[in-house]
């Protein structure tokens, strides 16, 4: 098999199954913050203390680049596809004049900023490479397929426009406005899991710390409210109409 055909059918293969990369982030910090000395954080709480809003704001900094790229789509672009690639149209203004895979650059903040809060920086390299070479055959296949399906205007747009660090060199705005309902109806999960990431990692430093497992307070309200915010949206979404928004996916 040539290796252009190679890295399409493994993009396609990992493209299904890119929404397990947090169970296995999840697992590979277990091993990671074991062995991990916290001695330094623990003895300088300003340190800790300014870590800790860092890694919050490179999360929050992947959220808000998801938010963007999703609350500005139509229904014909941004579809939560899982099984293949699906597009009836080509995003080609707003974020996606300044990125080619705005979406992915957001996961890759949004990840990293608890895979951050280990404080390993072994570890934040390793994932930072397994990161680009999973998604780099994702992106690959997906611009076949574009390419494949819109042919020329794919060519020009993706010619202009970087893959994964973004340029505003040739920014065009988007004529479609910003919901906040389409946020709130496809993101709630995504915001839950971020909650749940920053929570299992501080229980684990804790725990290993210690060496006896601590389930503090603050984890129960924090997990509590990420939890109940998603039960409340999920309902919305498939009981009401509250979120529904015509031409919006």
């Amino acid at each position: 098999m040539a290796l252009v055909h190679s890295f399409e059918k493994n993009g396609n293969i990992l493209f299904k199954y890119r929404g397990q990369i947090p169970v296995i982030l999840f697992l590979m910090s277990i091993p990671t913050v074991y062995f991990t000395d916290y001695k330094l954080f623990d003895s300088n709480q300003t340190l800790d203390l300014n870590l800790f809003i860092t890694c919050i704001l490179f999360s929050f900094s992947g959220q808000v680049i998801r938010a963007i790229a999703i609350g500005t789509s139509s229904k014909h672009t941004s579809g939560r596809n899982t099984k293949e690639q699906v597009a009836d149209a080509l995003n080609t203004k707003g974020i996606y004049s300044t990125v080619r895979h705005p979406l992915y650059l957001g996961n890759y903040f949004m990840w990293i900023g608890i895979v951050m809060f280990t404080y390993n920086i072994w570890f934040v390299l390793v994932v930072s490479l397994l990161f680009w070479l999973f998604y780099e055959r994702i992106m690959f296949a997906e611009e076949r397929f574009l390419e494949r399906k819109f042919g020329q205007d794919y060519v020009d747009w993706s010619m202009k426009v970087p893959p994964f660090w973004p340029s505003r060199k040739n920014h065009i705005k988007t004529e479609i406005p910003f919901s906040m309902k389409t946020i709130l109806r496809r993101e709630y999960s995504g915001m839950t899991a971020t909650i749940i990431g920053f929570v299992f990692v501080s229980f684990l430093r804790d725990w290993f710390t210690t060496g006896q497992p601590h389930f503090k307070l603050v984890y129960g309200i924090v997990l509590a409210s990420g939890l109940l915010i998603s039960l409340v949206l999920r309902t919305l979404k498939h009981n009401t109409k509250v979120l529904f928004e015509a031409d919006r996916s």
